[in-house]
């Protein structure tokens, strides 16, 4: 299996499937009409089609061994935004669960190119979106088992920080280096007009850091993908470093 993720594959296929079931589940309680406060200049209409396409998206990469080029596939008349998420989830995971987890895949990231790649990519990726329509429908948002927290601060400062960044040309205007602490795991995020990098490390390497992040698995995870405030987590440090971080992050991720 892909040695990227910190839990095993199935557990992703898992955790997609009802997390999709939640997203929609919230998305049927208000109009399609209604803004969503944590991704600004979107309706859940939109979020719902938005994760639909990006099911087809991740499954033609593998099928076609490349990045689609033609993927923006309109519902069929009468097809709800729901339906056309599920059919786009179904073909998804019929693709995944054929083939093991570390069977060779296209992807975007060549840290990982395998189809777990692409399991945790659209677990983490609708878990989100779940949380952006549970808040668009006034709903409690709802718990993110730790594990997964945990995995997805590792997959967006690996995948969108580390990655993310070099591929869009962008990097921080001073070298600066963050500690995120969760869960029991730290990492460092260090950018710069050199480098933009993250990495698993230990808590003595983690004290060299400029400055530090850290709260709860879920916390922090939704903090890192800009869905709960600066109150949500812990800071300490330089707040220049921390500041950079988070307004490199929201290039990354938008």
């Amino acid at each position: 299996m892909s040695g990227q993720a910190l839990i095993d594959h199935g557990r992703f296929r898992e955790v997609l499937g009802a997390e999709a079931e939640s997203l929609t589940m919230a998305a049927r309680a208000v109009p399609a009409a209604t803004p969503v406060p944590t991704c600004p200049g979107f309706t859940l209409g939109e979020i719902v089609r938005h994760v639909g396409g990006v099911y087809r998206v991740a499954r033609l990469w593998i099928t076609e061994g490349r990045r689609p080029l033609d993927w923006q596939a309109d519902p069929v008349p009468g097809q709800t935004g729901e339906e056309y998420l599920r059919a786009g989830l179904a073909d998804l995971l019929a693709e995944l669960t054929a083939h093991e987890p570390g069977t060779f895949a296209a992807s975007w990231w060549p840290a990982d190119r395998t189809y777990g790649f692409w399991s945790r990519r659209m677990a983490h990726e609708t878990t989100v979106h779940r949380t952006d329509a549970q808040a668009a429908a006034g709903w409690e948002v709802t718990e993110i088992p730790e594990d997964m927290a945990v995995d997805g601060v590792d997959e967006v400062l690996s995948v969108w920080f580390g990655r993310r960044l070099p591929m869009l040309g962008l990097s921080g205007t001073t070298t600066r280096s963050v500690a995120v602490r969760t869960g029991g795991h730290t990492w460092i995020a260090r950018a710069g007009p050199e480098e933009t990098v993250a990495w698993r490390c230990s808590a003595a390497e983690a004290g060299r850091a400029d400055s530090t992040v850290s709260g709860t698995p879920m916390a922090v995870y939704l903090w890192l993908w800009g869905r709960v405030g600066h109150h949500a987590v812990g800071w300490d440090g330089d707040p220049d470093a921390i500041a950079q971080l988070w307004a490199l992050l929201r290039l990354a991720t938008r």
